[in-house]
């Protein structure tokens, strides 16, 4: 039942959005930090100067308090001022901040989206008890347990609690279902459902494989490893993990799957703190692809986990990284499980790349400013030109075989990638930016889906079906109709570039990922660089 909404793929030409990636990468990664797999129970204190004020405000106060609150409140305002990683996580709130980690969720298997204000299933997961069930994409959940979510403004968050909850337990739903007048109750009994850490593996060409790896779970290693597995069974000879838009995840994970692509004995990472000793880890003699070529696809949104891969490759001198600059975060932080069901993430560490760079950058001007860096990036240039970016030389190291690399701010690519401004595009990327593109898509496969879904996978949907003049002409009167006017020979430059869109997201929309991907990046400019790469 998670939402299909994988973002930032297409940031490169998102420019009005800028701020508000931002914000939102903020709050993924305090939601889904790169943390340590270690988690402790506090012990019982009394006596301290915190419980007092708190007692006193409680008996003392001109108004009612809300102490819980207060409390919150409270180790909220401590945490904050130590760094932007380090967060008080309510219990009201726990399973929703560490359940993407663990690699499943109990609920009733559906991808959904809310669309007029209506929850519509996208797609169920295969083998889930709605699967089982006949639920279908397409259906609308109007009902939860006889009352009414159609029609009432709910949210993601609110949908997720009502359909979420312990393996075994039964939710009602009331199913609207195209052709069908009445209403359609179906009783889920929830189930485990998998979280899966790579959105895609398939072969771009004869010897060259592609992984889009989205985050770093608790089974993010044994994912990768079987999907190495399938990809050398093809024959393939060379790889591109593509890491963009990755937040991180737990530490563990990151080195297994930087142990793939190492030899036996190389340093991956080393952390440290002043109450933590130095710990190294260091490559086995257990993976799969230690000697053959692979590229690293990052950008501005990779962070953590991933940088730790990124940089385990790049000053290992074992293969190439290309993008831009990623997000810049070196902290590691540990879990405190409390009594009653909260917990708290601490900063406990630094970690360092091989080549004993650290790349957390700098947080002094608090957390606000930490997280608009990025905006601050593309006011700098640094998302067109790699010469604007701000190198410390102070902070130079070399790799073993001579490359210079630089610690103090994310990782810096070997080969760069500026962001799309091409002013042909300005339709394109306008409608990007405003929406009107994806929810074209959608309502164009809302009220196709039965004919697209006859198409037996989505290589055939590939191969059969195109974006029309007549379906490029609707596009263009939705456009107009949400306010974005453009010349003739605008809307003729962007014809190409919308109508290879519209298909991947329509393809998204009924093949899940395996269709979206294959289609999506045969006009990203940074993954052909990739495949060019790879391919010398």
């Amino acid at each position: 039942m998670n939402q299909n909404n994988r973002s930032n793929i297409y940031l490169p030409i998102a420019f009005a959005l800028t701020l508000a990636t931002g914000l939102l990468l903020g709050y993924y990664l305090m939601r889904v930090s790169f943390v340590s797999n270690h988690m402790f129970l506090m012990g019982k204190k009394s006596g301290n100067s915190l419980e007092q004020i708190i007692q006193y405000v409680k008996q003392n106060y001109v108004d009612t308090v809300n102490v819980e609150k207060l409390n919150e409140e409270a180790i909220n305002g401590m945490l904050s001022s130590l760094d932007p990683h380090s967060q008080y996580i309510p219990a009201s709130d726990f399973h929703e901040a560490t359940d993407p980690l663990m690699g499943k969720f109990d609920g009733i298997g559906v991808q959904f989206r809310i669309e007029y204000d209506t929850i519509i299933v996208m797609n169920t997961v295969p083998g889930g008890p709605s699967e089982k069930l006949g639920i279908r994409g397409g259906d609308r959940i109007v009902q939860v347990d006889g009352k009414n979510v159609a029609k009432i403004k709910t949210t993601n968050e609110e949908v997720m609690k009502l359909l979420k909850g312990p393996k075994g337990t039964k939710v009602k739903v009331g199913i609207k279902r195209k052709g069908v007048s009445k209403i359609i109750d179906f009783t889920i009994v929830r189930d485990a459902i998998p979280t899966w850490s790579i959105d895609i593996t398939y072969p771009v060409t004869k010897n060259v494989g592609y992984i889009k790896l989205s985050k770093f779970s608790a089974t993010t290693h044994d994912e990768l490893a079987e999907a190495l597995k399938k990809l050398k069974e093809q024959g393939i000879k060379k790889v591109i993990l593509d890491l963009r838009g990755n937040a991180g995840g737990y530490l563990n994970e990151a080195i297994s799957v930087s142990d793939e692509f190492l030899p036996a004995k190389k340093l991956i990472v080393y952390t440290k703190g002043l109450h933590r000793s130095k710990q190294s880890a260091y490559a086995t003699s257990e993976g799969e692809w230690d000697n053959l070529p692979v590229v690293v696809l990052i950008d501005e949104t990779s962070a953590s986990a991933s940088e730790i891969v990124a940089g385990a490759i790049q000053d290992n001198d074992r293969g190439t990284v290309v993008g831009r600059r990623s997000f810049g975060k070196g902290l590691v932080q540990e879990q405190l499980n409390l009594d009653d069901g909260s917990a708290m993430r601490l900063t406990v560490a630094r970690y360092y790349t091989p080549t004993g760079r650290c790349i957390q950058k700098p947080y002094t001007n608090g957390t606000e400013d930490y997280y608009l860096e990025y905006y601050h990036r593309f006011e700098d240039g640094e998302l067109e030109n790699a010469d604007s970016v701000k190198l410390n030389d102070s902070l130079k190291y070399t790799t073993p075989g001579g490359k210079t690399v630089y610690g103090g701010g994310g990782i810096m690519p070997d080969v760069f990638i500026p962001v799309d401004r091409d002013s042909s595009l300005s339709f394109f990327n306008e409608s990007f930016n405003k929406g009107i593109l994806y929810q074209f898509a959608f309502d164009y496969s809302d009220h196709h889906r039965a004919e697209i879904a006859r198409y037996k996978d989505w290589k055939t949907f590939d191969k059969s079906f195109m974006i029309t003049p007549a379906i490029y002409s609707a596009f263009v009167a939705a456009a107009e109709n949400s306010g974005i006017h453009a010349t003739a020979a605008a809307k003729a430059a962007s014809q190409f570039r919308i109508s290879e869109m519209l298909k991947a997201f329509i393809a998204r929309n009924i093949f899940n990922d395996d269709g979206f991907y294959p289609i999506y990046l045969r006009t990203d400019k940074a993954f052909l660089k990739a495949l060019e790469v790879i391919n010398k």
